[in-house]
């Protein structure tokens, strides 16, 4: 048989509750606090029919340009051959999550923050830059135990068996 091509064709596994979490939505989410400019993931919650976002967009990061009274409206990023176009889609506030994308750059603006008045009380020259991880430092490996010695095991000669 040939397979559609519906709206909701091959969400079997996306649109279906996880193990052990299905029932009732969690009032915080319907009181979750969501401001214009927020990082949202947009998240299908499959027990929710209404304002349910398009397969497409399900696990997708993008930021809060309008509120009413139910629903979100979100700016997502689409690639359309080979060029990005950003979408605009209203998404009920079931299929909202707030983002963790930008919990590591915030905590590093507070450290940050906190480097540059600590060094200017001080007086002394801070870097502020993130660095690479670096390779490890050389050392030496020395024998073990009680008169360990060293052995040097080089391969066999080639011989002939013939």
């Amino acid at each position: 048989m040939p397979h559609s091509f519906g709206t909701r064709a091959r969400t079997r596994d996306m649109f279906s509750k996880k193990f052990r979490k299905h029932g009732p939505i969690k009032l915080s989410q319907y009181l979750m606090n969501v401001k214009v400019g927020d990082y949202v993931d947009i998240f299908a919650d499959p027990s929710v029919h209404k304002g349910m976002p398009y397969k497409h967009y399900h696990g997708r990061t993008g930021i809060v340009f309008n509120l009413t009274k139910t629903s979100v409206g979100v700016r997502v990023n689409k690639p359309v051959n080979g060029r990005i176009i950003e979408k605009r889609i209203h998404v009920r506030i079931e299929h909202i999550r707030k983002s963790k994308c930008q919990s590591e750059i915030l905590s590093r603006k507070v450290s940050n923050e906190a480097a540059k008045a600590e060094a200017a009380k001080t007086g002394v020259k801070v870097n502020l830059k993130r660095t690479p991880k670096m390779p490890k430092e050389g050392y030496l490996l020395f024998p073990g135990g009680e008169g360990a010695e060293l052995t040097t095991i080089q391969p066999l000669p080639f011989s002939d068996l013939l």
